[in-house]
């Protein structure tokens, strides 16, 4: 494997976990985590890139080994976190940027709020949410004050092999080897020999703010950047993708340059076929 450096920073008062790869004179390029991910999700897309990087992916707050918050998450902390990062990584220039999932979405929204932030763009699988309705708002807002009286967690795993198995049934094209260092990786050990995933649990509280399609999509056209839109061939009942389908013409023609690529995968492109998510992405990164 590629080795990664371990860095942290502190971004909008909060002490963030940074992962890097490459040297520091390579062009750079910064990988954004999806949902109860971390940084690590990258490696395997590292180590097949062909052509030398600096690569850089932080761990969302209250991901990985990012720190937590004290209450809920909402989406506009991410959008703050990823500029105060990307302020401190390239001051004076456009980045390329790359999302998988939430992180997609993340940097979808962004790249139309500072278009002049964005050099290319690569939205994987994150292509926003289904459209909400008003209605929607007081069960949404109920479920919320009932969770947040909750103390939340997760289930402790009997060990690694458990993990390894899950993740194997969720994204069967994952290889065997990938599986047991993404389980290490994605959970921390417990004083009974357990193991529990390395995120806060609070993380699973539903959002009490509805997703507005229509606030996405203008953001959508404003950006400037080429996009390149990288799709799971074999993901289309996955929750971020399924409802979205009937839609997919409509936020197609929010992006003024935009590419497509779709890979036989599911979800987790960067887990499950590397190698032809690194050679799509470097295609469009270097063409000029």
């Amino acid at each position: 494997m590629t080795p990664s450096r371990d860095q942290y920073l502190t971004l909008n008062q909060r002490r963030y976990h940074i992962r890097r790869w490459g040297s520091e004179q390579a062009p750079l390029l910064v990988l954004l985590h999806g949902w109860m991910d971390s940084s690590a999700t990258f490696q395997f897309l590292v180590d097949a890139f062909a052509h030398d990087w600096q690569v850089v992916a932080p761990d969302w707050r209250g991901f990985g080994d990012s720190q937590r918050n004290e209450g809920s998450y909402y989406f506009p902390d991410y959008l703050a976190d990823l500029d105060a990062l990307l302020k401190q990584l390239s001051p004076d220039a456009p980045v390329r940027l790359l999302g998988h999932s939430m992180g997609s979405m993340i940097a979808g929204i962004y790249a139309g709020i500072c278009p002049q932030r964005i050099a290319k763009l690569v939205l994987v699988e994150g292509f926003g949410l289904n459209a909400t309705r008003p209605a929607e708002a007081p069960g949404r807002y109920a479920r919320w004050l009932r969770e947040n009286s909750l103390e939340m967690g997760f289930e402790a795993l009997e060990d690694l092999q458990q993990v390894c198995a899950k993740l194997i049934s969720r994204n069967p094209l994952l290889k065997n080897e990938h599986a047991q260092w993404l389980a290490a990786e994605l959970t921390q050990p417990q004083a009974d020999g357990k193991v529990i995933y390395r995120a806060d649990p609070r993380h699973k509280m539903i959002n009490p703010v509805l997703y507005r399609l229509e606030e996405a999509m203008a953001c959508w056209q404003r950006i400037s950047a080429p996009v390149l839109w990288v799709m799971g061939e074999r993901a289309f009942d996955h929750p971020m993708v399924s409802g979205v389908m009937a839609t997919l013409d409509e936020r197609r023609a929010c992006f003024k340059q935009l590419s497509e690529v779709r890979i036989d995968a599911g979800h987790m492109i960067q887990w499950e076929r590397p190698v032809e998510l690194a050679a799509a992405v470097e295609n469009f990164l270097l063409d000029k």
